[in-house]
């Protein structure tokens, strides 16, 4: 088998078209080609006029034409050898876990990194016991609707907590900048496709699969969970984790920022995890426990802090959403070809390194979605995006958002990052109106520093509603500043990203963990033996596929602890 890639085709090509390009390409007869399938697919929409599809296939030839062919093309990079994608577990499962002296393992958090490693746990034999503090999906979808159309704030049951993590209710984006040469990506969209996914996310370059087809797929890998001796429980607090103080070799990668939690974390000695005990009372015994709790837990991070877990403060960044209508958008990145099929709603990805030293991005664009409520606490206001497998909405909607640092703009401890966020997120429910209303700005008066009194061309998407008024308020000055530079210079890339009646919503501050449950080289974090740091919550993924391959990477080294 042949990887084949950078066949290129136009928008319109037929499919005997794309039979002859590989034929042409490879110099080989009909009789010669055997098959082919379809690898990767990406467009090329440098040219506005001229947008290209660019192929990636697996063709097989026969024995003979492949030899041929890998000696013909041996110096050129778009022919060569299939590699070998398919996942391979780290050991053999286990098939009599657990016997009388073995405890199962334990997974704190369902969203994707904790579905992906109770998965793989339970692939292995390991039978892991989930523990998630939300509701499962359906009840989680009824709740957090109620907080969109009423206002009604489930603290426990809403966009942050709950099956699926809060991954379900956003673009559903599964592509990733993290480096993966062990193709474990691959295994989470393997695996999602079989819980119910589009097909086709194992070959776009950009895949999503958005919120309702997310519902019914992490319901279907619960199932195989389930089936496979793993147990997953709902409504279960972590309260509290147990952790014995032990003796141990000083952990690889063991030094401390500058303020934070301590220099040395060995200073207070290393500790074993054996157990935590959950809001019912009840205490589970474990001494391999993964931490997959997403970037909103800020009581269990607290708790974590408490009882001697070693915790950091790391960078995050704060901003508005932006709702243009998506029609400006598909122009400005397709030109006359905006509105073809196979292009669907576009996206973007923006930068501006801004004159007082900071940076302003684009963060989780939503092509064709909405803004949506994302509070997991009363009293305060926070905006996520999401989008629909189709992105059919009217709006195009994206964070832009100001970096910010520990040592600058949240120095003091390790949880001052959560201090700030829910600073600004009480804030902007105070200017929305103290009833979960965003507060809002037009564009063109956020630009002129003026407040907004009416709508104009542009609907905001965001529910309950939005009050309209100042949003210079909303933020600390200098990213007031930055973002008001960064709209101007965004305007160069996306013609009409300045216009007058696009709307800003804030508040965004929930765009990653401002705290890092650092862990060492064993995945264990490097004061506490057993105990695994995962995902987005404990600073290690950015996303829903990212997310997933770190569950894969700590159920593994949980697996390889445990088999040892």
């Amino acid at each position: 088998m042949l990887r084949l890639s950078d066949i290129e085709l136009p928008l319109d090509h037929t499919d005997d078209e794309l039979h002859a390009a590989i034929m042409d390409t490879l110099n080989i007869t009909d009789g010669e080609l055997q098959g082919f399938t379809l690898f990767k697919r990406s467009l090329d929409a440098r040219k506005k006029n001229n947008i290209k599809l660019i192929y990636q296939f697996e063709v097989a030839l026969t024995d003979a034409a492949e030899q041929r062919v890998l000696e013909q093309f041996a110096n050129q990079s778009f022919v060569r050898p299939s590699p070998n994608t398919a996942y391979q577990f780290v050991a053999e499962p286990c098939e009599s876990f657990p016997a009388d002296d073995q405890q199962r393992p334990i997974v704190i958090g369902f969203g994707p990194c904790g579905i992906l490693a109770a998965l793989v746990l339970a692939q292995m034999g390991l039978k892991p016991i989930v523990l998630e503090r939300g509701q499962n999906v359906r009840q989680r979808t009824k709740d957090t609707w109620s907080m969109w159309r009423e206002g009604k704030l489930n603290t426990e049951s809403n966009v942050q907590y709950g099956e699926g993590g809060a991954g379900t209710f956003s673009d559903g984006k599964l592509y990733s900048q993290v480096k993966d040469k062990r193709h474990l990506g691959r295994k989470v969209l393997t695996e999602f496709v079989k819980a119910g996914a589009p097909e086709e996310i194992m070959y776009i370059n950009k895949p999503h699969i958005g919120t309702f087809k997310l519902v019914a797929m992490v319901e279907n890998i619960r199932n195989d969970i389930t089936a496979l001796g793993g147990e997953v429980r709902f409504g279960c607090k972590v309260e509290t984790i147990h952790r014995e103080t032990l003796e141990c070799e000083p952990v690889e990668g063991g030094s401390q920022k500058e303020g934070s939690q301590e220099k040395d974390p060995q200073e207070k000695g290393s500790g074993q995890i054996t157990g935590v005990t959950l809001s019912t009372g009840e205490t589970l015994h474990s001494r391999h426990i993964i931490l997959a709790i997403g970037h909103s837990a800020r009581d269990s991070f607290q708790m974590l802090l408490e009882q001697g877990v070693y915790i950091e403060p790391k960078p995050f960044s704060i901003g508005f959403r932006i709702e243009h209508p998506q029609s400006i958008i598909d122009k400005a990145q397709f030109g006359e070809q905006a509105g073809h099929p196979i292009l669907g709603a576009a996206d973007y990805k923006l930068v501006h390194h801004c004159k007082n030293g900071r940076s302003v991005y684009s963060f989780c664009m939503c092509p064709g979605g909405t803004v949506v409520a994302a509070t997991s606490e009363e009293g305060r206001v926070v905006t996520n995006g999401m989008s629909q497998y189709s992105r059919n909405e009217r709006n195009a909607n994206s964070a832009i958002v100001v970096g910010i640092e520990p040592e600058k703009d949240y120095p003091g401890h390790p949880l001052a990052g959560i201090d700030l966020q829910r600073e600004l997120e009480t804030l902007a429910y105070q200017l929305g109106g103290e009833n979960y209303h965003a507060p809002a700005q037009l564009v063109g008066d956020f630009l002129a520093d003026r407040p907004s009194t009416t709508l104009g061309a542009v609907t905001p998407s965001y529910t309950p509603g939005v009050t309209l008024g100042d949003l210079s308020q909303a933020l600390p000055r200098f990213a007031i500043d930055a973002i008001r530079e960064a709209i101007l210079e965004f305007e160069k890339q996306i013609k009409g990203f300045s216009m007058t009646d696009a709307v800003l919503t804030g508040v965004e501050t929930r765009t990653s963990a401002p705290i890092c449950i650092r862990r060492g080289k064993d995945f264990q974090n490097i004061n506490t033996c057993g105990l695994y740091p995962a995902g987005e919550g404990a600073g290690y993924a950015g996303g829903i596929l990212s997310a997933g391959i770190d569950g894969i990477k700590v159920a593994e080294a949980v697996a390889l602890d445990m088999l040892k």
